[in-house]
């Protein structure tokens, strides 16, 4: 059983790292204290992965700097010339930028006197850098004895963090430009495990989700019969490479 009280410190500090990791924000600010962070988080790590990945990670901003994790930022986020990872609650529930997980951010937000600054914050609620944030400011909240907010966290945890964060991490790691990033994924993961812990709840299953789908292709009588002569002519050629292999 975890002394809850004991690890807050330590949960508030990872909460914070990472919301500045997912955060989109221009301020010069954006990575104040993050070198201290690290070290604290190097010196305690959750386990021998993540503290090679918090390694990594220190070593990339000491050589390349802030800019260079910044533009990794935006490879894996905003540029259209790679497949971007989608960064919101409502996109791995519905497939969708703007949805009911958004609604449910908000209405946990409503429960609470922390409101979204809109000039730091330029994405939806549900976006996982404002998330992060919001759970590091009610994990201070609690340290200062705002014990009301107990049951938030764990709902904010649990509905809308726990079912689609290991997706999410996945994406990160998986996405050709993450170099910082692919290290930053390892962290997430390892401290995902530790809240499913403290929360007690279960790692959810990986399923299909529901995507919204692309408009149908209106073409041509012309361009389909090409089109079907093409295939004919790669699966014949297929064929014939099979037979002679």
């Amino acid at each position: 059983m975890i002394n809850k009280e004991s690890v807050n410190k330590a949960r508030s500090l990872y909460y914070g790292f990472l919301s500045k990791m997912f955060v989109f924000t221009t301020s010069e600010q954006r990575y104040a204290g993050m070198n201290e962070a690290l070290d604290v988080m190097i010196k305690n790590p959750m386990d021998e992965n993540s503290e090679e990945a918090l390694k990594e990670i220190h070593a990339f901003l000491t050589t390349y700097g802030q800019d260079a994790l910044i533009q990794e930022y935006d490879d894996i986020f905003h540029n259209p010339a790679y497949k971007v990872v989608r960064n919101t609650a409502s996109y791995y529930d519905e497939g969708v930028e703007s949805g009911h997980q958004r609604l449910a951010v908000k209405n946990f937000l409503a429960k609470t006197k922390i409101r979204r600054d809109e000039n730091h914050f330029k994405e939806n609620e549900d976006s996982v850098g404002f998330i992060f944030t919001f759970m590091h400011e009610l994990i201070e909240l609690i340290m200062q004895g705002n014990k009301e907010y107990d049951n938030l966290q764990h709902c904010l945890f649990t509905e809308v963090i726990n079912p689609f964060m290991d997706e999410f991490t996945i994406n990160v790691y998986e996405h050709p430009m993450s170099k910082a990033y692919k290290s930053v994924a390892i962290v997430l993961n390892a401290f995902m495990a530790f809240e499913r812990m403290y929360f007690e709840v279960a790692k959810p299953p990986l399923k299909e989700k529901v995507r919204v789908e692309k408009p149908v292709e209106v073409i041509s009588g012309a361009e389909a019969r090409r089109r079907a002569e093409n295939k004919a002519k790669r699966d014949a050629d297929k064929a014939k490479k099979a037979i002679e292999a």
